[in-house]
Order: structure tokens, then C-alpha cells, then sequence
């Protein structure tokens, strides 16, 4: 069967959202309480229009995409997840820990199938590191460092973690396979009294993997680049420069130190061009990961993974 998604909200993401699943061949309806809207969008993509979620909900679509404002999230997603119904929310989750820990327990209690939308655990080139971790290439994790860093856009309702960091967070917490245990956060005020525009964090995963992120708005240049370095090599993707994921074998041998004085000896091996597949863009893989998951458990981008964030972004706010 050819399952059919609802979206609800027509605004800009939520159209992204449509437009994918059109193409897809997924879309079966949008909700917006803008009828205006609602006609532009039939008209352009042919699918049914709702401007009451009840009666999308009725009519018994295979899943439901919330892409609305962060505010209405909570709402919706307790409506939708209490009726044990496939959901995908737009991060953030909710705008309250206690709201997101009520919408995990309700898709607990009633088996619904929820993911929280972070569209980075679906690039194509974080997937191929995460599967060159899972394989053992890296050995052991030692540590990971994601940067996102550039010139502006300065927000004035959120700080630059808020704005920047849920990417991040949410792509070494996939790494890792948990969210971290500890996080510290080191924040710079510079432009406004209560909203940081620079913020390192450390963090720290379970069997000894430490980590840390970088973010700023107020940065001379963009980088965007995770790193991750193991026992066994060492892996770097540069999001912002080539798109390239590099893998080399650099390692340090102890064998030969058996007196004060000696040192191990570095190797520095050549980094080879790991292949990435770059058919489908993050958003349609992820549209694609949610229908496959409307009848079965997501095993990552989770709700509980949703709600880690939550929690953290709620640190970094003090």
C-alpha cells in the first residue's frame, strides 16, 4: 500500500515538507487554518485540505507531519500521539521539558510510532560516518568536535546554542548511540545582556568518549565540520568546504617506549576520500525513514532523542 502523509501547516518548512512528499508519492493532505493558503497549495499540488485537524484525523492518514509553529507543537502532539497515531514533529519538540516528557510517555502508553525531525541525522555523509563507527573503523571513540560557526544572522528571541547547536547535539548524541551523560557549557555575552553569541560545550558519553561543540554567530568566516577521532583512526567532514568525508588511519604506537625518554611513534597515515551517496537530499531521506516507521519503531530521531535536546537547549538558556 502507498501510505499517505497529513501535514499540518502550510507555512514555509511545512510547503518543503509537501513538496517532498508529493514528489515522493506520499502526500495525502494538508492542514492550515489559512483557507487562502490551503487553495494555493491544492492547487498547486492536489492533495485533500483541512482546516480542522479533527477532521484530517478522521478521515485516517498513515502518519502525520507537524511542521507549525514551536508553540502549537505540544498540542498537537498530544491530540495526535494520544490517539497512537505515526508523528513526526519539527524540532523543537516542545518549548517545555515537561511538555516533551508528557509527549514521550503519552506514544509510550499508547504504542504510537514518534520522530522529532532533526533533518542532519539524515545527511548522507553524517549516516556514512555514523556506519563507519558502528563498523569499527574508528576503534574505540576517544573524542568528537562539531563546529558551526559564522557571520550572523544575530537573533534576538533565541541564543546562538538555540539557534545553531540542536544540529550538533543531536549529530554526536547519533554518534554515540545516547545522549551525553554531562554537558558544560561556556558562553560569551557580547552583543546583548541576556542572549550568548558564543558557546563551547563539553560534553561527556558513557565508556569514556568526551566531546565538545563550538558555535558562534559572530565569526569572521562559516565553518561547519565534525570530527571524530578513535584508537583505531580518525574520520572529518567539512559540511561547509568540499562535502568530502576523509578517513585516515592516523594512530600513535606505544611499542617502542620502554624507558623514560621515549616517545611513541606518530602515524600519520594518508586520508582517503570515503564515497558518499548524495541521491536524495536529507529531507527526503528522513520523509522516506518516517513512512517506512509509521507501522514500526524509528530507531533513531526519536521522541526520547527529541527530548534530550530539549533539555539541553534549556541548559544553555541558564
Amino acid at each position: 500500500m502507498n501510505k499517505k502523509i497529513c501535514v499540518i501547516g502550510g507555512g514555509r518548512w511545512g510547503e518543503n515538507h509537501i513538496r517532498t512528499l508529493h514528489e515522493m508519492g506520499n502526500l495525502g493532505a494538508v492542514v492550515d487554518m489559512n483557507a487562502a493558503r490551503l487553495e494555493e497549495l491544492r492547487e498547486k499540488y492536489g492533495m485533500a485540505v483541512y482546516t480542522d485537524l479533527d477532521e484530517a484525523i478522521a478521515h485516517g492518514y498513515d502518519g502525520y507531519v507537524v511542521s507549525t509553529s514551536a508553540e502549537t507543537h505540544y498540542a498537537i502532539g498530544k491530540k495526535l500521539l494520544g490517539l497512537g497515531l505515526p508523528t513526526l514533529i519539527e524540532k523543537p519538540m516542545t518549548m517545555r521539558i515537561e511538555e516533551s516528557e508528557e509527549l514521550v510517555r503519552i506514544a509510550e502508553r499508547t504504542g504510537a510510532n514518534f520522530m522529532v525531525a532533526h533533518i542532519l541525522l539524515f545527511h548522507p555523509a553524517i549516516n556514512k560516518i555514523k556506519e563507519l563507527i558502528d563498523s569499527g573503523a574508528v576503534g574505540d571513540v576517544y573524542y568528537m568536535y562539531s563546529t558551526r560557526i559564522k557571520f550572523g544572522v544575530v537573533r534576538t528571541e533565541e541564543n546562538v546554542f538555540e539557534s545553531f547547536a540542536p544540529h550538533d547535539l543531536a549529530t554526536l548524541n547519533y554518534f554515540a548511540g545516547v545522549p551525553a551523560e554531562k554537558m558544560v557549557l561556556h558562553r560569551g555575552f557580547f552583543l546583548q545582556k541576556d542572549i550568548c553569541d558564543y558557546v563551547l560545550a563539553y560534553l561527556e558519553y558513557p565508556d569514556n568518549v568526551k566531546a565538545h561543540i563550538q558555535v558562534s554567530w559572530l565569526h569572521p568566516f562559516k565553518e561547519q565540520r565534525v570530527v571524530v577521532v578513535g584508537s583505531k583512526g580518525m574520520i572529518w567532514f567539512d559540511d561547509a568546504g568540499d562535502k568530502q568525508v576523509r578517513f585516515s588511519e592516523k594512530t600513535v604506537d606505544f611499542s617502542n617506549v620502554r624507558s623514560a625518554g621515549d616517545l611513541p611513534r606518530m602515524i600519520d597515515a594518508e586520508a582517503e576520500i570515503i564515497p558518499v551517496d548524495y541521491t536524495d537530499m536529507p529531507l527526503t531521506r528522513e520523509l522516506k525513514y518516517f513512512v517506512e516507521h509509521t507501522d514500526k519503531r524509528p530507531k533513531y530521531s526519536t521522541g526520547a532523542d527529541g527530548l534530550a535536546l530539549v533539555k539541553a537547549l534549556a541548559e544553555s538558556r541558564g
